[in-house]
């Protein structure tokens, strides 16, 4: 067993770690390339727009179609404005070193992140991930019944956004989960002790514990929880996956061993049992 990093215990394997985006971290895996790495983090700082337009800058087409056109650049000066240019209109952030140093304002809560691998910039607010759009928290337990896992991925896509609302839907899941293994479907702490006593590890509960799931304070399955943030969101994806790994994945490899098994040697341990 090893401990994620979100503190629930899942059997080891040979995967390289998975370290999620999020503002308390100066590396992750970075949500354009993947890979895990060093991130550089930005404040930023504004200035009024005081053009006649009052409007920002858009590289659109006609800016493209005059840039093209103009006989202020040279071919490689347009090539490079060109390249810059293409990325705007990608719509990815780019970051641009400017002269201009005065009656600047401090944008707070407004944040950006540059991986080191592939240079590309991430848009945060507070401490949710506004751009790139992508799903976040691991990905589901492929053994998971059809309809939890498309609760799952629902989760993953709007977790940046709105972490309450992925919980909710985890919480949902977990429900679903005990159902789907037998348990009533209506008390998420009975049915999680009752699968405790058909063999979940207990620590798995105690992560229930500290997504606060249970206990006094108990929220329903489904329910929006005001004081869930994206931490506890991601708590949750890596307990529906536990609860999975250990109840249904584990399980199904150990009868796939054992089918395989020659009949006979099957047969000498169906006797053995029986004289137990």
């Amino acid at each position: 067993m090893h401990k994620t990093h979100s503190g629930v215990f899942s059997p080891a394997i040979n995967m390289p770690p998975t370290v999620q985006p999020s503002v308390r971290e100066t590396a992750f895996n970075c949500p354009y390339c993947f890979a895990l790495t060093t991130q550089h983090w930005y404040d930023l700082y504004t200035k009024q727009i005081s053009t006649e337009a009052r409007l920002p800058f858009v590289a659109d087409a006609d800016y493209e179609m005059n840039l093209l056109a103009t006989r202020e650049f040279s071919e490689e000066q347009k090539k490079e404005v060109l390249d810059w240019v293409r990325k705007l209109q990608a719509g990815l952030v780019l970051i641009r070193a400017t002269h201009e140093v005065e009656r600047l304002s401090k944008a707070d809560n407004l944040h950006l992140s540059q991986c080191y691998n592939c240079k590309k910039i991430a848009v945060w607010v507070y401490d949710r991930l506004l751009f790139p759009i992508s799903k976040a928290g691991a990905q589901p337990n492929a053994d998971l019944p059809e309809d939890i896992s498309r609760d799952f991925e629902e989760a993953r896509e709007i977790v940046s956004a709105s972490p309450r609302g992925a919980a909710a839907l985890l919480r949902l899941c977990v429900q679903k989960l005990c159902k789907h293994l037998g348990e009533k479907g209506k008390s998420v702490d009975e049915d999680i002790a009752c699968l405790v006593a058909k063999g979940l590890n207990p620590l798995v509960q105690q992560s229930l514990d500290i997504v606060r799931v249970i206990g006094n304070e108990a929220v329903h399955p489904g329910v929006i929880d005001l004081k869930d943030d994206r931490d506890t969101a991601l708590r949750l994806f890596d307990l529906v996956n536990a609860i999975a790994e250990q109840m249904i994945s584990h399980p199904k490899v150990v009868h796939g061993m054992y089918a395989k098994l020659p009949e006979a040697k099957r047969k000498a341990i169906e006797t053995r049992d029986k004289t137990l």
